[in-house]
Formats: structure tokens, C-alpha cells, sequence
């Protein structure tokens, strides 16, 4: 047996396994990373036929909306984005986020008796919906660095929908919440004659097919007049969707069961482009989103490390799960204090990615004791030249919980994420959720749910989160770009609710700090706090509770328990993570796919 240890020269079978369970998938030409092989695959039908990596972004994204509904996306939703664009230059963040409505004001919520702004499941959704985001996002893409027109965008999500999928396993397992159900008969009839056989889960591969939905796709489609002028059809689209027939829908829908969208605050929207934030970390440069998320959150917590050998403590060890787990908790406590939309508040961000507030944080940390709860939020005065050094407090107290599963924070299935990379240098990844069908509302004649992210937002007057018309929720969606030498080089996302900063970190901190390729740094197992009030409502808060992927021996839990970390186990902290690279010097690129679900990667 010894000596087969040593011999390469097989014809078939293995002298040891691969170190991931899936490969990292190479290409000189393009590749393409989703949540699903479909969704991947209408992107890369893009990119076959000629298209960039924003036309295989946004097509995929599109069809994403028909394949993976129970990842909490819906066409009606949101989506946060980071692009470089070579030939221009441009870095840039996108938001594709939701903003409140017009009469979403604290007043009208406290009115009704309600402190926290509700969500289901329950009958109370509608007082959630924020305006759709997501369409604009995409046309703006395709509109500032696409090539492909609408019509063919759009035809791989309207096969899917009109022709139908089939059932996969992970949607499946997914249906089987009985919050679903529920929530689908608080609104009836939701999609219970879509999504399931006579109220039982289907069989797998059987077909899903998505009439509705297939017709809010098809009516962005432009009518014979536009002659198939590319700009024309985009506007077209983007008119329907936001002015036209689907935005009537959208309304008809959202009023019928007591929303407050109108047909103003669709035609009002804009998605947004912004400078990024950033911060440095180990001859890196890290670019994010704003405070409209909790992006620079991770920012804040490698500005915090930066004060530690994490190499020397080795990768998940007890040691390190403690560093970075205590880094995470002083990054929360920030979140709840300062962040908020920028646009309606002055925020303090110079100050909190300033490295030297990082190292005072850092100093807080004891490396033998776990704080037992939310610390307390930082002293902002002595490092800020612009903005407030003294937020606003807000009135609502987190919901202290046990150590039982956290409520309504979407991790089990929530949320999905597209990145796309071409030979051009082009780079462009996608964040993109909302519509879960537990939290939400769902009509059949569009053909899915509405967002329901004003939950994220508080009441609390002066509060840079507190609610305000035209305003974005900080919203828990991000995704990052890494830039070496000031050209960028990967993009890093994950999905998970309030998980996805932490998550995101931990990959981030993967291929940095501990040389892993994209594959092994989405595989590796990951850890997470739940020990802050939860962004979503009721907004639950379980003091020191960590939790742990299965990945991780019994005997890590006991040393974290020794420090006075709440262990509980969980089966993914964050899922459907990607990395995508692009080699300066090869021009190779590489991405990933995280095997916690369905997700696949694609090159060309």
C-alpha cells in the first residue's frame, strides 16, 4: 500500500483526492459564476454569441429571477453591484437598491402602532415594499457598458419562464418551510399553484413553468416601432417597467393589499453609480459600498486586524476564530450607531475606516475572554473631520433571544450573486435579492413578490437608518472589488443576511492572508456571530452566540467555549460564494463555485 502512495503512473482511480470538491474553473476568454448552471448558462449564451461580461451579468441576472425564487429574488426586488470597466476606467459601485415610498415616513408607522416596521409571515408584509431597484440597475448597465440588445437579454429568462425549468433539489428542500405555505395564504392565492402539486412539493425535474412571470419579462420586450435600435429598446424596457403597463401591475398589486407604492415612486426611481469606499490591507486595496449597506463593515474589521498575526495563529484555528469573530462585533456595534443612507445623513466614514480608529478597536480586543454581547459603539471624536462623532441612538431595544435558531433573517435561502469577468479585463459582480416568499407578498400576474426591505429601517428621529421617502434601508447586501497595484483583480461576494460582511471577511482573508485559490477559499468552513441585533425583523439578537459550520471539529468548539463563545452549529454561515480573479500578468481568469448550494461556475 505504501509504495501505490508514490505512483503516478495509473490508468484509472486516484493517488489522493483533489483538495475541493469542485475545480477552479480557468478561461483566457470568460467566465461566469452563479447561483444555479441555468442562470449561469444564460449569461455564458451571451458571451458565446459575442457579448461582454455586462451582458452576461445582467442576462443571467434576469434569468436568476426565474430560476432561484426561493433565494429570496424576485424581479420586484433589489441589487447591489461593483464594475470595472476597462476601456474607461471606471470602478464604480452600483446600487440597485429598493428606496422607501413616498408616504413611508416614521410617523406613518408609529401611527399604526407598529415600533419595528413588520414583514412576514404574517399579514402585515405590505407595510414593507420598497420601490423596485433591480430592473433600473440592469438597464444602466447595459445603457453605460453592455453591447447585446434587450431582446436577447432577455430571451434566455423568457425561455425558462414560458417553457419551464426543472425542479432541482435545493428549491425543493426550500418549499418544504412551512412559513412558505403560510405566508402564500395570508396573501392568497400566492404561489401555491405555481410552486407546488396540489399543495405537496413536487418531484424533481419536474417542470416549472412561470406564466406571469413570463409576462412581465415579454412586456419589457419593445414593440416593431423601435426598428431594433439597442438604446430605443432600452428605454422601452425601462419605461414599461418603471411608467408602463408592468408598473401599473406593480401598483395594482401592491395597493390591492394595502401597500403604499404608486405609480410616482416607480417613475421616480434612479439607480445610482458612486465612488467606492475603501480601505488597505496587506499591499491590497478593498473597494465597497457605502454605509447604505453594511459594506464597509468588513473595511472596518481589516483595518482591525491589520494589529494581528493572523498567519501565525493558522487558519480556523481557536485563536484566530476568536480574533476575528471579536473584530466583527466592534464593526456591528458601529453599524448600529452610524450607518445609514448617505444621502440623507452625514456619516462619520472618514473616521471609521480611518486606520488609526481601526488600531484603537484593535486594542479592545482580549484575546482569553469573548465579549458577552454587543460592545459598545466606538468614540468617533478625536478621528473625524467631517460628520457626526455622536449618532443618534435608536430607541429600539435589539430583541435578546436564547441560543435557538435566528428569525427571519433569510440565511437558510436567501439571496443570490452573479460575477462575470471577460478578456477585455472587464469585471462586474452582482449582489441581487428580495421577494423572499416567507417575508413577502406574492402575485401571480407578475409573477413573483415584492421586496419587502423597508424592514431594515427604524423609526427612531435623527437616526442615520431612521425611515424617510426616497430613502435606501441599510441593506445588507455587498460585494467587493480587491485591486493590486491599482488594477483590479477579483471580485468576492456571498450571500447570507447579516452573515454575508462576516463571511465575506473570512474570504477576503482566505486568499490574502492564507494564499487559497478561489475554489478552496469558498469551500473552507466558516463561522458567525449572531451576537447583534439582526437586520431583519423582528430583528433578534442572541448575545454571544457563534456559530459554527459543521466543517469544524468538536474540539475548536470546546476551546471557543472555553472563551466564552455560545456554540451552536449551523449548516452554512453565508452560501453561494464566489471568487473571481483576473492574473495581471497571464490575463488567466479564475472563479468559483460554493457547493452550500446549487451554484455553478462556467468559462468560455
Amino acid at each position: 500500500m505504501a509504495g501505490q502512495a508514490t505512483s503516478y503512473e495509473l490508468e484509472q482511480g486516484d493517488v489522493v483526492l483533489p483538495p475541493t470538491g469542485r475545480p477552479v474553473v480557468h478561461s483566457t476568454t470568460g467566465v461566469i459564476s452563479s447561483g444555479h448552471y441555468l442562470t449561469s448558462m444564460a449569461g455564458m449564451r451571451m458571451m458565446l454569441t459575442g457579448g461582454n461580461a455586462f451582458d452576461a451579468a445582467v442576462a443571467a441576472s434576469f434569468a436568476a429571477a426565474v430560476i432561484e425564487p426561493i433565494a429570496s429574488y424576485s424581479l420586484a426586488a433589489e441589487g447591489v453591484f461593483m464594475l470595472y470597466h476597462a476601456a474607461s476606467g471606471d470602478l464604480l459601485s452600483l446600487s440597485g437598491q429598493g428606496v422607501a415610498p413616498a408616504k413611508a415616513t416614521a410617523d406613518f408607522y408609529t401611527s399604526r402602532g407598529l415600533e419595528r416596521i413588520p414583514t412576514g409571515p404574517g399579514n402585515r408584509a405590505h407595510f414593507s415594499f420598497t420601490v423596485p431597484g433591480v430592473v433600473d440597475a440592469f438597464i444602466s448597465l447595459l445603457e453605460r457598458y453592455g453591447t447585446k440588445p434587450i431582446e436577447e437579454i432577455l430571451a434566455p429568462a423568457i425561455q425558462y419562464a414560458e417553457h419551464g425549468i426543472p425542479n432541482y433539489e435545493y428549491m425543493l428542500e426550500r418549499l418544504k418551510s412551512p412559513a412558505t405555505l403560510e405566508q402564500f395564504g395570508n396573501y392568497p392565492p400566492g404561489g401555491r399553484e405555481i410552486f407546488y402539486q396540489d399543495g405537496q412539493i413536487p418531484r424533481p425535474a419536474s417542470l416549472l413553468v412561470q406564466p406571469g412571470l413570463a409576462a412581465t419579462l415579454k412586456g419589457m420586450l419593445p414593440t416593431n416601432g423601435h426598428g431594433g435600435d439597442r438604446a430605443e429598446g432600452l428605454k422601452f424596457a425601462r419605461h414599461a417597467f418603471y411608467q408602463g403597463n408592468i408598473a401599473s401591475t406593480i401598483v395594482e398589486c401592491a395597493q390591492r393589499v394595502g401597500g403604499i407604492l404608486t405609480m410616482e415612486d416607480l417613475a421616480a426611481y434612479k439607480s445610482q453609480y458612486e465612488e467606492p469606499v475603501k480601505t488597505t490591507f496587506r499591499g491590497y486595496e478593498i473597494l465597497g459600498q457605502d454605509t447604505w449597506t453594511q459594506g464597509p463593515m468588513l473595511m472596518q474589521a481589516l483595518n482591525i486586524l491589520e494589529k494581528f498575526d493572523l498567519r501565525s495563529m493558522g487558519h480556523n484555528t481557536p485563536k484566530y476564530i476568536h480574533t476575528v469573530t471579536e473584530s466583527l462585533k466592534l464593526t456591528f456595534a458601529d453599524r448600529e450607531a452610524y450607518y445609514g443612507d448617505p444621502d440623507f445623513s452625514t456619516i462619520p466614514i472618514q473616521a471609521l475606516l480611518s486606520k488609526e480608529y481601526g488600531a484603537q478597536r484593535a486594542s479592545l480586543i482580549n484575546q482569553d475572554k469573548a465579549h458577552p454581547e454587543v460592545p459598545a459603539y466606538g468614540d468617533l471624536s478625536q478621528f473625524s473631520k467631517n460628520g457626526s462623532a455622536s449618532p443618534v441612538v435608536s430607541t429600539e431595544a435589539p430583541v435578546a433571544s436564547g441560543s435557538g435558531s435566528s428569525g427571519g433573517g433569510g440565511d437558510d435561502g436567501g439571496t443570490t450573486h452573479v460575477s462575470a469577468m471577460d478578456n477585455d479585463g472587464n469585471m462586474v459582480c452582482g449582489t441581487i435579492s428580495g421577494g423572499a416568499f416567507a417575508k413577502s407578498a406574492f402575485f401571480p400576474e407578475l409573477g413573483c413578490a415584492l421586496s419587502t426591505r423597508i424592514e431594515m429601517f427604524n423609526c427612531t428621529p435623527g437616526h442615520p437608518n431612521v425611515v424617510e421617502p426616497g430613502k435606501r434601508p441599510r441593506t445588507t447586501l455587498i460585494n467587493y472589488i480587491v485591486s493590486k497595484d491599482g488594477q483590479p483583480a477579483m471580485t468576492i461576494g456571498c450571500p447570507g443576511g447579516d452573515n454575508q460582511a462576516q463571511a465575506n471577511l473570512q474570504i477576503i482573508l482566505n486568499v490574502l492572508v492564507f494564499g487559497m485559490n478561489p475554489q478552496e477559499a469558498v469551500e473552507a468552513p466558516r463561522f458567525a456571530s449572531q451576537s447583534v441585533s439582526n437586520s431583519f425583523y423582528p430583528h433578534e439578537y442572541f448575545p454571544g452566540r457563534l456559530d459554527l459550520e459543521d466543517g469544524f471539529p468538536e474540539t475548536t468548539a470546546e476551546a471557543l467555549r472555553a472563551l466564552g463563545h455560545k456554540i451552536q452549529r449551523a449548516v452554512n454561515c453565508g452560501m453561494g460564494a464566489t471568487v473571481t480573479k483576473r492574473d495581471p500578468e497571464t490575463g488567466v481568469l479564475s472563479t468559483s463555485g460554493d457547493p452550500r448550494r446549487a451554484c455553478y461556475a462556467l468559462a468560455l
